[in-house]
């Protein structure tokens, strides 16, 4: 089982991650860490959302997302 702790590591190091309980028709939602460019109004780096039709979000987990521990680390 994967937790968010493990998902924080994860996006950290550059990777993406899913849950299980998001893949409602086969397209799983995946998270990226951003980092703010001279282009971006962000100063820290932030957390984003692709979603089922591939647009691209900020994201905030919810308490189920971060007690959750069936995430996939693609």
């Amino acid at each position: 089982m994967t937790d968010f702790s493990d998902v924080v590591r994860a996006l950290k190091d550059g990777l993406c991650v899913t849950r299980d309980a998001w893949n409602g028709e086969g397209r799983p939602l995946e998270l990226e860490l951003r980092e703010p460019n001279a282009k971006s109004e962000m100063t820290l780096p932030y957390i984003y959302m692709f979603t089922a039709d591939k647009h691209l979000v900020p994201w905030t987990p919810s308490q189920t997302d971060i007690l959750a521990e069936d995430w996939v680390i693609l």
